[in-house]
């Protein structure tokens, strides 16, 4: 489980759009949709990063992860609008 703390990040707690999550400044995929999941905290949750090296990764709780990615900011990208994905 990975918790998604970027600043901002709330408004796309409630996102379920199929998509991939970037980072804001240099635009690494960080996260599918896919594995994206409805959870309590004020933030994004997902169950798996794109790739393995996608994020830092910083235990929370023995069942979840606060992941990092260098800028604290994400943002969705629509399926449509995404290669590869």
């Amino acid at each position: 489980m990975s918790f998604c703390s970027f600043l901002g990040g709330e408004v796309l707690k409630d996102n379920f759009k199929p998509g991939i999550y970037v980072c804001s400044s240099c635009g690494h995929k960080l996260f599918s949709s896919r594995s994206k999941y409805e959870h309590s905290s004020p933030w994004p949750a997902f169950t798996e990063t794109v790739r393995e090296d996608s994020v830092t990764k910083h235990m929370e709780t023995p069942a979840a992860f606060k992941v990092l990615c260098g800028n604290s900011s994400l943002t969705f990208v629509p399926k449509d609008k995404v290669d590869g994905q």
